[in-house]
């Protein structure tokens, strides 16, 4: 996680919904819009960000998560609410927990 990964997040909940051109132009991302949209394709990946299609993102519970301080983006495990994994990152299979690669 940047300190971009952070802004965008922190926009998106704000504002409800984003693009990489609007925060770019109305937020305190001072970003290209290429690489706010990377990082918004990545955020995406890892389950914290939703893409609408047309460029347009929204927070996800695991997004919300993370920005209230309850998901470790290292482990993907969420903090002090009894859950073993958060959405992103994490495989179960059979009742067991493993990262997956990538």
């Amino acid at each position: 996680m940047s300190l971009a990964d952070d802004r965008i997040l922190e926009y998106i909940r704000e504002n409800g919904s984003g693009s990489p051109e609007k925060m770019r132009k109305e937020g305190p991302i001072h970003y290209s819009r290429p690489h706010i949209h990377t990082r918004c394709k990545t955020l995406t990946e890892k389950g914290l960000l939703n893409h609408l299609g047309n460029g347009v993102y929204v927070l996800t519970d695991d997004g919300e998560a993370y920005l209230e301080g309850r998901l470790d983006t290292q482990n993907w495990k969420y903090i002090n609410d009894g859950s073993e994994s958060a959405s992103a990152g994490v495989e179960e299979s059979n009742g067991e927990t493993s990262e997956q690669e990538g």
